[in-house]
C-alpha cells in the first residue's frame, strides 16, 4: 500500500523532471535518510547531526595571516659614537651599511672623518661604529669598531689593526671579535704560526666566512 508520503515524493519528482534511474536513487537516498532519523528516535536519542567540514581553503588562509601578522624583518642593533650628531644604540634593518648607521645618528659632525671609515660594510650586530675626528685619524688613533682601528703593536698598513702582532685587547676591539675569539685567534698564531692571509682567520674556531668578511676592511697581515 503506497502512504501519502511517497505519493508526495512520486510527485515532487515529478515536478522536478527527475524519472527512471535518477527518481530511483533519489528515493533510495530518502528512505535511507528516513530509517536512520527513525532509529535513532527509538533509542531514544536525537536524529544524526548534520557535520560541515572545512575545505581546508580557509584554514590556509588564516594561517598565512598569523604568519604574515607574526613575522617579523630580522634587525641588527649598533652603537654610533664618535664625531656624530646623536650618539647612541640604534636598531637597523639587517643588511643596513656602516653609512646607514652614521645617518641614523643624525650624520657626522664637521670634525668627523668618514673617509677614515668603509661606509659601504654591512653592520654586524652588537658592533660599534665609531667615527673618528681628522685629528684622530692624523694621530693614528681611534676607537673601537672604526675602520682605523686601534693603535699599537697591532698597527699596519692605513691604521688597519695587523692579525698577526696584535694583542687579545687590540682584538676584543674589532666589531664581533670577543675576548675568547680574540684569544683564540692569538692562541693560534703562536701554534700553527703567523697568518698569510686574512682569509686564514677561517681555521680559528668560530670565525667563518662571513666574520672574515666583515673584518676584511679593519685589519691586515704583515
Amino acid at each position: 500500500m503506497r502512504t501519502q508520503a511517497q505519493d508526495r515524493l512520486d510527485d515532487l519528482l515529478d515536478r522536478a523532471g527527475l524519472t527512471g534511474v535518477k527518481a530511483k536513487a533519489v528515493k533510495v537516498a530518502a528512505a535511507i535518510a528516513v530509517a536512520a532519523t527513525g532509529f535513532a528516535l527509538l533509542r531514544g536519542g536525537s536524529a544524526p547531526a548534520v557535520e560541515f567540514t572545512s575545505s581546508g581553503v580557509d584554514d590556509v588562509a588564516i594561517t598565512e595571516s598569523s604568519d604574515s601578522t607574526t613575522t617579523q624583518s630580522a634587525v641588527v642593533v649598533v652603537h654610533v659614537a664618535g664625531a656624530v650628531r646623536a650618539p647612541g644604540v640604534y636598531e637597523l634593518e639587517a643588511g643596513a651599511r656602516v653609512d646607514d648607521a652614521i645617518r641614523a645618528a643624525g650624520g657626522a659632525l664637521g670634525s668627523g672623518k668618514v673617509d677614515a671609515l668603509n661606509l659601504a660594510r654591512i653592520l654586524i650586530d652588537g658592533e660599534q661604529v665609531y667615527v673618528p675626528t681628522e685629528d684622530e685619524v692624523a694621530q693614528g688613533v681611534a676607537g673601537p669598531g672604526s675602520a682605523v682601528g686601534v693603535v699599537g703593536s697591532a698597527a699596519g698598513r692605513g691604521g688597519l689593526v695587523d692579525i698577526n702582532t696584535a694583542t687579545v685587547a687590540d682584538l676584543d676591539a674589532l666589531p664581533g671579535i670577543g675576548p675568547s675569539t680574540a684569544q683564540k685567534i692569538v692562541d693560534d698564531r703562536t701554534v700553527n704560526g703567523p697568518f698569510m692571509t686574512i682569509d686564514d682567520l677561517m681555521r680559528v674556531s668560530g670565525i667563518g666566512v662571513a666574520k672574515v668578511e666583515s673584518l676584511r676592511d679593519l685589519v691586515t697581515v704583515q
